[in-house]
């Protein structure tokens, strides 16, 4: 989630371009893809009864190794080959769901953008440097995202994001990531940094997997799978940074945030109907994080002492309220539909308020960045980066550190640190109760 107040025309054309080809690839690759699937299925596709063998057991998480798979360098032009997926391992213990779906934007992306025209891109170093393999992939952080974490507590591999997917459809059977960096819930929020895949067509990405699923597993054993597998979904703050905030087509004379925010979540309301009529039942909706805090509108709004901007935070405590709502109502509404909505912005304020106690000394300044607080510009070179980032909460002008996204995943897990899921946390969510037969 990276900010820009100047617009190139001159990128128009090239953006445009890159587009048509990626068009033409993807389609051809569908193709393939279909045709790969049809004539020549594997055997865990033929037979998922073996291969999901799945099981509620505990998974100690301490015993899990991580090493990279076969890595596909990013399509677009940058400076050396990156990897656009890693991939862990998954424990020797059975997974505790078939898969892990993820849609969302930067706080997620595994990759996506790498294949993308974009500015929004974390495809050098220092990105990635205090990963499991010390490269950059397409995550916004020095490390981990927390998808990442929580797909290890999972018993899965490190899921993989959708346009690096290049083989046979067993490559996403654990699980896709379709977020990407600049999305938002409103289809033109982020488009002022390039190119950038919409929620509306993440949702359909998914459609195409899941169509992928049913030709090689059978309606009814497709449905099943996706039935027990858990969605987590992290998206909207774009609509604040890129959209709402510059006053983008002049929103803020229309809506006021109140009314912004009941639009936001009435739009991700009908989204995820759609993704339940695909048989989605197992969801993890994140809310919005305090970046009344992050060091760029520390800069911005040239706070004194680091202290965060309340009326943007008022705005995001306000999208979290309207969606605790929403939730509420898709369960009302969707018979066995289980919806979980952890407040990030509790989350986060309590690491921040609470920093000694989690051990970070730098709360305000930005790991890696330039200007006040590192909040001017963003991550441009290792250079700019300080030597450890594990004692800073933010590693660059919008995105936490590892250690933070850590803490987080936790919560998410289990509440370990702070209870900020509501009605419950995901070890709950999965638990065997909750098992569609």
């Amino acid at each position: 989630m990276h900010s820009t107040t100047t617009s190139y025309p001159p990128i128009a054309s090239s953006i445009a371009h890159v587009q048509s080809k990626m068009a033409m690839s993807l389609a051809l690759l569908v193709s393939a893809l279909t045709l790969s699937a049809i004539f020549n299925p594997s055997r865990a596709l033929e037979f998922p009864e073996d291969f999901f063998n799945y099981s509620p057991n505990s998974i100690p998480i301490s015993h899990i190794s991580i090493s990279p798979s076969s890595i596909s360098p990013s399509q677009s032009q940058s400076p050396a080959p990156t990897p656009a997926s890693v991939q862990a391992p998954a424990p020797e213990s059975h997974p505790l769901v078939p898969a892990l779906f993820v849609i969302g934007d930067s706080s997620v992306d595994s990759g996506t953008n790498n294949f993308l025209g974009t500015f929004a891109r974390a495809d050098r170093l220092p990105y990635g440097r205090d990963f499991d393999t010390h490269q950059p992939t397409g995550r916004f952080c020095n490390g981990r995202i927390p998808v990442d974490y929580l797909a290890l507590r999972l018993g899965l591999p490190f899921v993989p994001s959708y346009l690096s997917q290049t083989g046979g459809v067993e490559g996403m059977i654990h699980g896709v990531n379709y977020a990407s960096a600049g999305a938002g819930i409103i289809f033109s929020s982020g488009s002022q940094l390039g190119q950038r895949i919409s929620l509306t067509q993440q949702i359909q990405q998914f459609t195409d997997t899941y169509q992928q699923f049913i030709i090689n597993m059978g309606e009814d054993p497709a449905a099943h799978f996706i039935s027990n597998s858990v969605f987590y979904i992290s998206i909207g703050i774009n609509d604040y940074i890129h959209y709402y905030l510059p006053n983008i087509s002049n929103v803020q004379n229309v809506y006021l945030p109140w009314a912004f925010n009941k639009f936001l979540a009435h739009t991700l309301k009908q989204e995820i109907k759609n993704l339940y009529n695909m048989n989605m039942r197992k969801v993890v909706l994140m809310g919005l994080a305090p970046i009344g805090c992050a060091p760029h509108y520390l800069w911005k709004y040239n706070s004194e002492n680091g202290e965060c901007v309340e009326d943007i935070n008022n705005m995001i405590m306000e999208f979290n309220f309207v969606m605790r709502y929403m939730v509420d109502e898709l369960r009302q509404e969707l018979p066995h539909i289980i919806v979980i909505f952890c407040d990030m912005y509790e989350g986060s304020m309590d690491i921040i308020k609470n920093h000694k106690h989690y051990g970070f000394n730098a709360t305000t300044d930005a790991c890696c960045g330039f200007g006040k607080y590192k909040g001017w510009i963003l991550c441009l070179s290792p250079e700019m980066a300080c030597n450890n980032a594990s004692n800073h909460i933010w590693w660059d002008e919008f995105h936490p550190t590892d250690a933070v996204n850590a803490i987080l995943a936790d919560n998410v897990w289990n509440g370990l640190h702070t209870e900020m899921c509501y009605p419950m946390n995901l070890k709950e969510l999965i638990a065997p109760k909750f098992r569609v037969i």
